[in-house]
């Protein structure tokens, strides 16, 4: 079930990129940020009330909730015209806890390479904390574009590979993991600059 609401994850996080971008209205954003947020509450209680008290299971539905509410947090706050600095400092606390899930991924869980998604998700909102809680609006178009070209490979490629029982976790594909995440985050720091941002090595001025 996990995974299924990881698959959608994949989707507000692009549609999330985009509006970041000026692709998409806030409003508009909203309604899939509800659902997203609604669906990611859902899932991890049943779960939780399924684990039938298994610390091992009720941990690794627990993380589930960051999403749940983040999503919900954003798509009432797009709605309601609120301002973003709450979804910024709440976006910091959630980094700070991506992080922790990350180590308990890499030494409790050995599955280096959802740490490496982990760590990825961390940078989401600590991105999210930059631009929504401390008003860095020059970081808003690289936000969007790390949060669109990392919500696919960190989300709905894994999602995929779970239901169809292809998640394969080692070093090696950990290594594969990170390295596609640095690359994506490079092209991200590329694409950030609007066409008039772009000098020629010839301009004087």
């Amino acid at each position: 079930m996990g995974n299924v609401g990881l698959l959608y994850v994949g989707a507000a996080l692009m549609i999330n990129g985009l509006m970041l971008l000026g692709r998409i209205p806030p409003r508009s954003a909203a309604v899939l940020n509800l659902f997203v947020g609604a669906l990611q509450c859902v899932t991890p209680t049943v779960l939780i009330v399924q684990a039938g008290g298994n610390p091992d299971a009720i941990l690794a539905a627990s993380g589930l909730y960051l999403f749940g509410f983040t999503y919900l947090y954003v798509g009432i706050a797009n709605l309601a015209g609120l301002q973003p600095e709450g979804i910024g400092w709440f976006s910091l606390f959630v980094a700070g806890t991506a992080v922790v899930y990350a180590g308990i991924a890499f030494w409790r869980d050995d599955d280096p390479v959802f740490g490496v998604i982990w760590l990825s998700w961390a940078l989401l909102w600590t991105l999210f904390f930059l631009v929504l809680g401390l008003g860095m609006e020059r970081l808003t178009r690289f936000t969007g574009w790390t949060v669109l070209l990392l919500s696919q490979p960190t989300c709905t490629v894994p999602a995929f590979l779970g239901l169809t029982g292809a998640y394969r976790s080692d070093g090696g594909t950990a290594l594969l993991a990170a390295a596609i995440a640095v690359a994506l985050i490079a092209t991200a720091l590329v694409l950030q600059k609007t066409p008039s941002e772009i000098r020629s090595p010839h301009a004087t001025r």
